[in-house]
């Protein structure tokens, strides 16, 4: 008999596996979660109205935000910086522009095509 923890959906379970004699599938008995699942990221805030948003490409979490509202940006500029399946990713912008909202704090939780920062 072999002992596992796996997470499913941010909660831990104790996962017990008795090995079979090969001619049937293994029996798996699950006991009661170890923790309490975590809380929820909190939600980005709305691109500024009037304003195109730079959008995440990937989920993943905010590690540096590298611009703040009222900063004068051009195509390319580097706006934040996103580690996502242990690499970091630089999220540029793709036109010039005022930064008319920051979105995103550091350690924030974005998902795919959340707002990081608002163009004007």
């Amino acid at each position: 008999m072999k002992r596992y923890t796996i997470t499913v959906n941010g909660t831990a379970y104790d996962v017990t596996v008795d090995e079979a004699d090969g001619s049937s599938a293994p029996a798996v008995t699950a006991a009661a979660p170890k923790a309490a699942a975590p809380k929820p990221a909190p939600k980005a805030a709305a691109p500024a109205a009037g304003g195109t948003p730079i959008a995440a490409p990937m989920p993943g979490t905010v590690i540096d935000v590298k611009v703040k509202v009222g900063d004068k940006v051009s195509n390319g500029t580097v706006v934040a910086v996103l580690e996502a399946m242990k690499m970091e990713n630089d999220i540029v912008c793709d036109r010039d522009g005022v930064v008319a909202a920051v979105c995103v704090n550091k350690g924030d939780s974005v998902d795919t095509g959340a707002a990081v920062v608002t163009i004007a």
